[in-house]
């Protein structure tokens, strides 16, 4: 009798775990088909016209607004996916949050230690290709630590691709440390991506068809600023913004396009750190913790992971007054440290390949 019991219970607990999942992978209808790549389509687009249009306002607006909320969204999402217990996983954690550290750390000392030390341009092109091949040498560790975990994968071929790319980078160093700047905000369409596939596969094709009409976006912004004179101004705000995006590396590119070429992927960036992966994957209030795998290791780290989203909050209300206080000074700093959350992407993006 209690063995029937028992198995009616599990048969129970299956279809109630069954039937959200088959909700989410069922075939889309033609009405959510539409909605789904329509709500994609506004954000893609008028972000591309916004940045072409105005780039400079686009890219102070968007920075002052979504820059610290999207690194708050980003850490919440990290708790999500960070195991309780690391077990097998603690040699992949350690290199991924100890290289994390150690690279943010020396990125930020760079510029400090070349002005101190009234170091050479040549000097300071040699300190970032070192850094650059730290960063490659970093990454194809943790990819060959994945490539070990479950489920497998025969990544081995990383390893001639990064002698590679390290070849290139002591060839031109700057202009593989800008690549990244522009690299960086796809990697938030590629975790759309995997998060979609392991939650609503039934999305995922909607949502790549739309994704490949970004080429097509920078390619009209292309055709309409490549040539077009280079922006106004030169006041310490503006020159923030054009070195960001390139000004001077990509030699016979206007700014106008750089800017509006960069400033178009970072909204795309937000928009899917704050709107698209706290409600594909969160899927509840922020600051529950049902869904924290760390709460269950122990009562005390309930306590400690509140105070940490608290603390973030408070850190984007501390960045928004800062902005409005000194915004070039603030957005300096910001993106000096910014490549903490950068880098924090790639063992978590790992993780879901």
């Amino acid at each position: 009798m209690s063995s029937a019991l028992v198995d009616n219970t599990h048969e129970t607990r299956a279809v109630t775990l069954e039937r959200p999942l088959a909700a989410l992978r069922s075939p889309l209808t033609m009405t959510q088909r539409f909605a789904f790549a329509g709500v994609c389509l506004a954000v893609m687009l008028a972000s591309c016209l916004l940045a072409g249009w105005t780039p400079i306002w686009f890219s102070i607006a968007t920075v002052f607004l979504f820059a610290g909320p999207h690194n708050w969204f980003e850490a919440r999402y990290i708790l999500t996916r960070m195991p309780g217990r690391w077990g097998p996983l603690r040699m992949y954690f350690l290199t991924g949050i100890g290289g994390v550290f150690l690279l943010t750390a020396a990125n930020a000392a760079i510029p400090y230690l070349v002005q101190w030390q009234s170091w050479s341009e040549s000097t300071w092109l040699m300190l970032i290709a070192f850094w650059n091949t730290l960063l490659i040498g970093w990454i194809t560790s943790l990819i060959l630590l994945r490539s070990r975990q479950n489920p497998h994968r025969n990544w081995i071929w990383v390893v001639p691709v990064s002698c590679l790319l390290v070849a290139v980078n002591w060839l031109w160093p700057i202009g593989w440390s800008l690549a990244l700047v522009y690299l960086h905000p796809l990697m938030a369409l590629w975790f759309l991506d995997r998060e979609l596939c392991k939650s609503h596969s039934a999305w995922q094709p909607v949502y790549r068809r739309c994704v490949a009409l970004v080429p097509f976006c920078l390619a009209a912004l292309w055709w309409n600023l490549a040539a077009a004179p280079n922006l106004p101004g030169t006041d310490l705000l503006t020159l923030q913004i054009t070195q960001h995006a390139g000004e001077g590396v990509y030699s016979g590119v206007s700014t106008h396009f750089l800017v509006a070429a960069h400033t178009f992927l970072e909204m795309l960036h937000y928009g899917v750190w704050i709107l698209a992966i706290p409600l594909l994957s969160i899927r509840m209030v922020p600051w529950k913790l049902d869904n924290v795998p760390l709460t269950k290791r122990s009562p005390v780290w309930r306590p400690i992971l509140l105070g940490t989203i608290a603390c973030g909050f408070a850190i984007v209300l501390i960045l928004w007054t800062a902005f409005l206080a000194d915004y070039p000074v603030t957005r300096n700093i910001y993106f000096t440290v910014a490549m903490l959350h950068v880098l924090a992407e790639v063992p978590f993006l790992l993780r879901l390949l």
